[in-house]
């Protein structure tokens, strides 16, 4: 159980803190400092490396999460609200994350391949909407995971 829900706990760290960084610290930097062109390739090359690790959160979350919940109310009825909330966060996360993966992303690759800058800033826009919506919506489900079972009986 404890590897599981290390696994579960790392997995939401790795996802939305990596979005924290990018959307609070490096977004306000790369916008500050660099022209748009070179602002892009910079995004193209982050999300590349940050994908593959919120493919693997994204694998690891509801495996790791649906084991812990039938482990420990053994069923999706018998759970409480606080699961449910952080169930239904999570799959809404996961969707907005394949619809950013397999729409905007790839139009910003080909863009930025194209060197069409201003394609790629409308794709980047629409980007930096999802993940900035992904990063509420991640950190409601941690502060949900941290006290929901004494805030949501």
């Amino acid at each position: 159980m404890s590897i599981l829900l290390s696994l579960h706990v790392l997995a939401a760290v790795i996802w939305v803190g990596g979005m924290f960084f990018a959307y609070v610290v490096l977004r306000p930097n790369a916008a500050l400092l660099l022209e748009p062109p070179a602002r892009l390739r910079l995004w193209a090359g982050c999300f590349q490396g940050f994908f593959i690790w919120v493919w693997l959160a994204v694998i690891a979350l509801p495996a790791s999460g649906y084991w812990l919940m039938f482990r420990l109310f053994q069923s999706m009825g018998s759970s409480p609200l606080y699961v449910h909330l952080m169930h239904g966060l999570g799959l809404l996360m996961i969707a907005l994350y394949l619809y950013l993966f397999f729409r905007p992303y790839p139009q910003l690759r080909a863009a930025v391949a194209a060197a069409d800058w201003p394609a790629g800033g409308r794709h980047l826009a629409i980007i930096r909407h999802i993940v900035g919506t992904n990063l509420l919506l991640g950190l409601l489900t941690i502060s949900i995971a941290a006290g929901g079972r004494w805030l949501l009986v």
